[in-house]
């Protein structure tokens, strides 16, 4: 069994890329699990094998505690840790040759506070990845491009998994998703556009930044995926391969 944890801010589109990994997947013949870690979701574009709104409950939460949304949520996000034993029985029972693990929308929660990382590191599988999502519609500039890719450094460190790059939502940002992928692979042109659209200590704080990240190896590329028309999905899965199944690709089937 192999996970896929997919994170990114909140409404970048984790659960629906979730959903189109799964149906990817599936129909190249591969038993998926499907695991749910949000506590808060209402619905999902998927039926969860193995859910943690089982075990945490939002609103009894807020009663018992007399805490208000955020407050919940936190200590919701925080009791998912002290369910691992439960939920690695279901996953188990499920025994996927692949898991896919929805986490929660605040990625806050789930990347900077104890819980999320304890939940990865504790949870027995053979192999372990994750797929960061830039939201297309908030990276449509430089210096936005710059602050997402250092949110997706840092949430690498954090987890300290093999990290998959992606941009979503590329059917929305069709004038602009030509830009955005250059930027991804080529720095001398992400610091000619960061100097136009921005100058003094914005600048200099953008492109110290960049060469960070860049020394860092963050410069590998994006690989564009449309949630509407799945467009992107072997190029995703092909990355995946290369970390999960040590470069073995899966038989496309279509």
């Amino acid at each position: 069994m192999k996970a896929i944890f997919v994170v990114g801010t909140a409404g970048s589109g984790k659960s629906l890329l979730a959903s189109k990994i799964l149906d990817y997947y599936t129909r190249n013949g591969h038993f998926v699990g499907m695991l749910n870690l949000d506590p808060g979701v209402e619905n999902l574009p998927y039926t969860c094998d193995v859910d943690v709104r089982d075990h945490v409950d939002i609103v009894s939460i807020m009663k018992q505690y007399d805490l208000g949304p955020n407050g919940s949520m936190i200590m919701a996000n925080d009791l998912i840790a002290s369910k691992i034993d439960e939920l690695q029985r279901e996953v188990d029972d499920v025994n996927p040759d692949y898991l896919i693990v929805d986490t929660p929308g605040q990625i806050e929660l789930f990347a900077y506070r104890a819980s999320g990382p304890f939940f990865i590191q504790n949870l027995n599988t053979e192999q372990k990845t994750s797929v960061f999502l830039h939201d297309g519609s908030l990276i449509t500039t430089a210096v936005n491009f710059v602050s997402i890719a250092l949110l997706a450094t840092s949430v690498k460190l954090r987890l300290g998994l093999p990290q998959v790059n992606v941009i979503t939502k590329i059917d929305l940002i069709e004038d602009k998703i030509k830009d955005v992928l250059k930027w991804s692979t080529n720095v001398a042109s992400l610091e000619e556009a960061i100097a136009k659209e921005s100058d003094g200590e914005s600048y200099t704080l953008a492109t110290n930044l960049l060469r960070s990240l860049n020394l860092g190896g963050f410069a590998q590329g994006l690989i564009p995926i449309s949630n509407a028309t799945g467009d992107g999905m072997i190029n995703l899965q092909a990355a995946l391969s290369r970390i999960l199944n040590m470069g073995e690709e899966m038989e496309d089937y279509g």
